[in-house]
């Protein structure tokens, strides 16, 4: 067993936290489509494999704000009705005479998908979903990764340790309440590293985290090693390299696997395409034209062939094992012993972007189990198989994996003026912290929502989307009410007077951590 390869996957699944007043936002469907294309189908593939008795592994970061999203009663109503919507929607275009007969039976195939995923959230999860990763994680099958409260790239608040104590605290206190037991690895957001996270993963009593490969290549010394083995950081943080070769397998633009012609066009969706009077019924609960999930064109503009779709990913699944497995033997043959390729990513890739993607997974666990070389395994059970004494100690640099692997992505031109806002904010949530050390009733709960309005402030997706692009003007909308509410509290508490009704209506909006303590913003001793 020792002597075969590798792999691993690492799925990170993030949102940020949304809850508007009205249903039908383009961030809230964006969620939706992530639960019916990634999150549905990863579990589906997952019952399917343990009932063939086939082994498989993958690890997951189901971000605090994700599994508040997913368990939030309004948000899962809504999610019944965009199933129900979509439901409906296909009813009537298997009705729509303009359509082909190809065309009549996709919307058939995606009727019967879509009313066979609301039946598997109903019955199968019963609208849980965190509680069925939760499952596997106790069968073995899944490991289950912490990240940070709300996103926040956490290099940038590296001088504010009390920032960056409550991404931790109140991000591993949530973990414990979905999954009932703390994480051994910690997913930071973006990949987002610089020296000054240790102390806090060791503080924390983490095991491991995972960094982009630039990180080990540039650190202090140069990992000898590279990404295919584990090294070790002077305060005994573990760190383990993303494989870059696995995610430019996967979308090189020249010949990426996602990239075959006879995959499904996701931009093509009848949302998009067909007259807008085939669509008002659907539409007007939409605030305008978005995917309806029935795709009818493949990406070399023919009519879209399930069957052949299908027998492609399993193909290219075929072909990824094979490159692994020649990357690891001759990674193995100059490292000398059982080294690793792990693959992290988004959860989104394997679905949203990716329709094929579940399938290709599916075949490639498959494909796995009948071939000797190699074997999955979870980063944790990777590291317990390891002799820590042959870890080489070492430092790695400030990285992520963002354009250029540091943090333009998230501080360029276009949202450099939202940090001293926030880092003003922050001083600001420290003092409140401090000022108010034991108040409870009305006040505390006003500290506390000061607390959610600045964690959310710091989610990571808000300023990346600034860079341009039609989420643009949503996410500048994002930060500005989240520093608009805390100020509002701020100075309330200055003069003494808070609104019961303003206060209670933003706690059913920004609803977030319901059990947090404002007290984790005091400044350290």
């Amino acid at each position: 067993m020792r002597d075969r390869m590798v792999l691993s996957f690492v799925l990170n699944a993030h949102l940020p936290f949304i809850r508007e007043n009205e249903p039908g936002g383009a961030e809230e469907r964006r969620l939706f489509e992530h639960i019916c294309e990634t999150y549905l189908p990863l579990l589906e593939l997952c019952d399917r494999l343990e009932e063939d008795h086939v082994p498989f592994r993958l690890a997951f970061s189901l971000s605090p704000a994700l599994c508040h999203m997913l368990n939030d009663e309004l948000l899962k109503e809504r999610f019944h009705d965009y199933m129900d919507h979509r439901i409906r929607f296909g009813e009537a275009e298997l009705c729509r005479g303009s359509g082909s007969s190809g065309e009549q039976e996709l919307a058939r195939c995606f009727l019967e998908r879509m009313t066979r995923r609301r039946a598997f959230y109903e019955k199968r999860c019963g609208a849980d979903i965190p509680g069925v990763f939760r499952e596997f994680q106790a069968k073995g099958r899944i490991e289950l990764l912490g990240s940070a409260a709300t996103g926040a790239f956490l290099p940038f608040y590296s001088e504010l340790p009390e920032a960056v104590q409550a991404q931790f605290e109140i991000a591993l206190a949530s973990h414990r309440s979905f999954f009932e037991k703390n994480p051994q690895g910690f997913w930071l957001p973006e990949l987002g590293w610089s020296p000054e996270l240790d102390e806090y993963l060791r503080s924390y009593n983490l095991s491991y985290t995972i960094v982009n490969p630039h990180a080990l290549f540039t650190g202090t010394p140069q990992a000898l090693n590279g990404n295919f083995y584990p090294v070790k950081t002077p305060r005994g943080t573990l760190i383990l390299g993303r494989d870059f070769n696995v995610y430019r397998d996967f979308w090189n633009e020249e010949d990426g696997l996602v990239h075959d012609p006879g995959y499904l066009d996701i931009r093509r969706d009848a949302g998009y395409e067909l007259p807008f009077e085939h669509l008002y019924s659907y539409l007007k609960s939409c605030r305008g034209r978005s995917a309806t999930g029935y795709t009818y064109w493949a990406k070399n503009g023919g009519l879209y062939d399930p069957l052949l779709a299908g027998q492609k990913a399993a193909a290219a699944a075929k072909l990824f094992l094979e490159r692994r497995i020649a990357q690891l033997s001759a990674a193995r043959e100059l490292i000398g012993g059982q080294c690793i390729s792990l693959n992290a990513c988004n959860a989104g890739e394997f679905g949203f972007h990716w329709r094929e993607g579940p399938a290709f997974l599916e075949a490639l666990f498959r494909e796995s189990a009948r071939n000797r070389q190699v074997q999955f395994m979870n980063p944790l059970e990777y590291l317990y198989t390891q002799d820590t004494a042959s870890y080489q100690t070492m430092m790695p640099e400030f990285s992520s994996w963002g354009v250029n692997g540091y943090a333009e992505s998230w501080l360029d031109a276009s949202n450099d003026w939202i940090y001293r806002h926030i880092f003003r904010s922050l001083e600001r949530m420290r003092e409140l912290a401090d000022r108010f050390p034991e108040n409870s009733g009305l006040k505390e709960r006003t500290l506390n929502q000061a607390a959610r309005e600045i964690l959310l402030v710091q989610e990571a997706a808000w300023p990346k989307m600034m860079g341009g692009g039609e989420n643009m003007r949503y996410a500048r909308c994002q930060i500005e009410n989240s520093l608009r509410n805390f100020t509002t509290i701020y100075e309330s508490l200055g003069s003494n007077y808070i609104s019961t009704e303003w206060l209670t209506s933003l706690e059913k909006r920004n609803n977030i951590f319901p059990d947090i303590n404002y007290r984790v913003f005091r400044k350290k001793r």
